[in-house]
């Protein structure tokens, strides 16, 4: 049976069946624990009295279960009756959510109108099989020139933009967000500040990038649990978009902030900690999201999720796990940002395992030749600033030097600046072969 037919059929039985009331036997720290009520991990139940609150059953005991608020907890008191919804969370979806902001739990927060007649689909789906999954074959232009050449990402890649907090992930994604090639953008902004909302609305995305978006917030004030579920909203909303024909460009930030979610949520669910203080269950949630995105029969979803990455380490547990599950991954550089180079990436440590289905001959003949004058470049810089290097030693070393101020010229790209791919690819040949950006 569909699964979407079966949550309803669930629904219908619980509305005309007898309810059953629990009550609130303790709450400690985020956890609220109920006891006599028949519930499933995942149910969303109604703690009634003054609370009149929304929680999700995470964890089940022989005579308790215990759920996690999707809102404050204030008013909670032992006694509270509570009753289960007898569903998961849903979320309407529609046309109508183009140009919208909505809540972590998929409300529009905007002031704007009501979104008018919706759907309502559960929020979990399971990852497609990976053999119905299309292939990846063709190029997704981003409107960043250091990307669609040196980085490509194709439709239904995920890719992971990896970086230490002030590095300029989230102006990044703006920027892509205005020259993709996608018919819509879904963006989650999970755990940022209230300040920089409004500010990545207005001044980074922009009236024209907003109105071919669906923005999910979720800030840092919000309850774990609402963190944790506005990644997955989002990438419903995109599922939806993608199952109706579109190519959907999903960009979330951040993926760090999805996993120290789930962190508390597990914590506070009983679960021991284990690497660094995550528990299993982290490492479980993420191939479960990140999954979900990619090519389908009818439609794509292009994932690009940044990592946030913990005292610039590379190789902390959430980095290392994401980089082994996704498709690639880009890597912004403390030093660039800081001399004023935008994008900050840096391209000799980023990788797309795509590259091969996306570009042509001659394009990734450029492409090779570009980062082995990277490479002669770095291999000598230090020598070159002390004066030790002697012009005539390595030949691709003394082709990079003398061209490097044009490479770094093309790697350069104002955050209000869309170039078209093929442009993009254009100035890349020009350069490499006459030397010049046209």
């Amino acid at each position: 049976m569909i699964p979407i037919v079966k949550e309803r059929l669930a629904g219908v039985r619980f509305v005309t069946g007898p309810q059953v009331f629990g009550r609130v036997s303790g709450v400690v720290g985020l956890a609220v624990s109920v006891a006599g009520l028949p519930a499933r991990v995942g149910d969303l139940v109604r703690i009634g009295g003054s609370a009149d609150l929304l929680a999700e059953v995470v964890s089940l005991d022989t005579d308790r279960v215990v759920c996690l608020p999707l809102g404050p907890l204030g008013g909670v008191g032992i006694g509270n009756p509570v009753v289960n919804t007898g569903r998961p969370l849903q979320i309407g979806v529609a046309e109508s959510l183009r140009g919208r902001v909505l809540d972590g739990l998929g409300r529009p927060m905007d002031g704007g109108p009501p979104l008018g007649e919706v759907v309502r689909v559960p929020v979990d789906l399971p990852p497609p099989s990976a053999l119905e999954r299309d292939l990846i074959s063709k190029p997704m232009q981003l409107g960043v020139r250091a990307m669609d050449t040196a980085v490509p990402v194709g439709q239904g890649q995920r890719v992971g933009i990896f970086a230490g907090s002030g590095v300029g992930k989230s102006s990044l994604l703006s920027m892509i967000a205005r020259g993709t090639a996608a018919e819509i953008n879904v963006v989650a902004l999970i755990g940022e500040r209230g300040r920089e909302v409004r500010e990545f609305l207005e001044h980074d995305l922009g009236p024209e990038g907003l109105a071919r978006s669906v923005v999910v917030v979720a800030t840092s004030d919000q309850p774990p649990l609402v963190r944790l579920r506005a990644g997955f909203v989002a990438t419903r909303i995109a599922e939806w978009f993608r199952d109706r024909g579109s190519d959907v460009l999903l960009m979330m930030d951040s993926l760090t902030r999805i996993a120290m979610a789930q962190r508390e949520v597990g914590l506070s669910a009983g679960e021991p900690p284990a690497t660094r203080g995550f528990p299993p269950s982290v490492f479980a949630l993420l191939p479960t999201l990140l999954e979900r995105a990619g090519p389908a029969p009818v439609g794509s979803i292009t994932g690009l999720y940044t990592v946030l990455v913990e005292g610039d380490d590379h190789n902390e547990p959430i980095a290392d796990a994401a980089r082994s599950i996704l498709d690639g991954h880009v890597v912004l550089d403390r030093r660039l940002a800081t001399a004023g180079h935008f994008p900050s990436i840096e391209l000799l440590e980023s990788v797309s395992r795509v590259t091969g289905k996306v570009t042509t001959p001659e394009q990734r003949a450029d492409l090779n030749e570009l980062r082995r004058l990277l490479a002669a470049r770095r291999d000598v810089r230090e020598l070159v600033e002390i004066g030790a290097y002697v012009p005539g030693t390595n030949a691709d070393a003394d082709r990079a030097l003398a061209l490097w101020p044009r490479i770094n010229d093309f790697l350069r790209q104002e955050i209000d600046e869309q170039v078209p791919a093929e442009q993009s690819w254009q100035q890349l040949s020009a350069l490499l072969h006459n030397g010049e950006i046209h």
